[in-house]
């Protein structure tokens, strides 16, 4: 016997994650429906390893469950919250494999991420669709550093070394990129006026 008046896969994304927290089995399986193909492609996309993508998507989902009651619709959709978990278990995941650093080549691809890839779509959210467009305006170098910084975990002197550069340019590189990310990622200011 069901107990709700309409189909539980129409229930708002909030109300499955209460049910979630609550540990309502038929509420705890929509929800990771609803979520396990971007939570995946979010993991499988940091890690390149399908396999440990799958531990990520469990883990975050586990995460999910003993954490659900401190999420916050202020500060973003349920989607950002669980992606945003998948990626952080991924990349420590990948900084505890300690894996062998890409070539400057292969770099290329990561910050030309096109829209038909599995990557796209699992991390349509407005949020990093912005970040992508911003980080791909940046000059080849800064953009270069960040992605080697930020998503491979490198130090300021594992990027000089691996681009044969100077220690203090690549803070510089990486500093600059930031800062450059802060103002083109800062909210408008005055959204007082009518529009």
């Amino acid at each position: 016997m069901q107990r709700f008046r309409f189909p539980v896969g129409r229930l708002p994304d909030e109300a499955l994650l209460s049910g979630l927290a609550t540990g309502d089995p038929e509420l705890a399986v929509t929800f990771v429906r609803r979520f396990q193909h971007k939570v995946f492609g979010v993991a499988v996309a940091v890690t390149g390893d399908p396999q440990l993508a799958e531990d990520i998507a469990q883990q975050t989902f586990e995460r999910a469950w003993r954490h659900a009651q401190i999420y916050d619709s202020r500060r973003g959709s349920v989607t950002t919250w669980l992606t945003t978990i998948a990626h952080n278990l991924a990349i420590d995941a990948v900084r505890s494999r300690r894996p062998e650093p890409l070539a400057p080549d292969d770099l290329e691809a990561i910050l030309g991420v096109v829209s038909e890839t599995p990557e796209q779509y699992a991390l349509a959210d407005e949020a990093s669709s912005r970040l992508r467009a911003a980080v791909a305006q940046l000059p080849r170098e800064q953009g270069r550093a960040l992605v080697m910084a930020g998503i491979y975990g490198m130090t300021a002197q594992q990027i000089a070394d691996w681009e044969h550069i100077p220690l203090g340019t690549a803070k510089t590189r990486i500093r600059t990129a930031m800062g450059k990310l802060r103002t083109t990622l800062a909210p408008p200011q005055g959204r007082d006026h009518a529009q």
